[in-house]
């Protein structure tokens, strides 16, 4: 695994004084960090439960898939099929960098965690996670919802992504809108609810 000590710029807002938790939210392709903020509101949380929210930017670099046009991303994505042929090391150096890349980092982090979101998303390098998969967190509890109608990251990955999670033992609360690839008001409602039971 890479590390590093370059961290990448976020945003961040605290929800309250003196926040005891923090949510590490990732944006999608294209996207920055300043995208994400004007959500929180929308997760409703109590004014009892502040938290610090960070949105880190990802760094800007060819993306394959998009003509090799340079944009915000995580990692290259080489092709429509995005189950196939991740960019490993580029996977790797933005979870050096940001701390926590959703599923892949998450799962592989030796410290345990409260909960994992993954919002219309999909497992990225599956075939080194059993190898890799750390101890203390294999019994964490992940939010994950998919857009039915997501023509970007098609729900079947979503699904199959939720099917591999339940079989190594995780508790998945699977959430499926009538959507395509966004954030709509009831799934950040539902998120909300989710974080508030796990920092509760």
């Amino acid at each position: 695994m890479i590390v590093s000590d370059a961290l990448l710029p976020a945003v961040e807002t605290e929800t309250g004084r003196d926040p005891q938790h923090a949510v590490i939210w990732l944006h999608g392709l294209g996207a920055s960090g300043y995208d994400l903020l004007p959500l929180v509101p929308f997760l409703r949380l109590p004014d009892g439960l502040p938290v610090r929210f960070v949105f880190p930017h990802a760094p800007r670099m060819p993306v394959t898939i998009n003509s090799g046009m340079v944009m915000p991303a995580w990692f290259d994505i080489r092709q429509v099929h995005l189950e196939r042929r991740h960019d490993e090391a580029g996977i790797r150096r933005s979870a050096a960098q940001v701390g926590a890349v959703a599923l892949y980092l998450a799962l592989r982090h030796p410290e345990p965690l409260a909960g994992l979101a993954a919002l219309s998303t999909y497992l990225v390098l599956e075939d080194t996670l059993a190898a890799e998969r750390a101890v203390g967190n294999r019994g964490l509890a992940v939010f994950q919802a998919h857009g039915a109608l997501d023509p970007m990251v098609d729900v079947a990955l979503g699904r199959s992504t939720r099917d591999r999670l339940r079989a190594l033992g995780h508790e998945v609360a699977w959430h499926e809108y009538t959507m395509r690839h966004e954030i709509r008001e009831e799934e950040a409602r539902d998120l909300g609810e989710w974080i508030t039971a796990r920092f509760g």
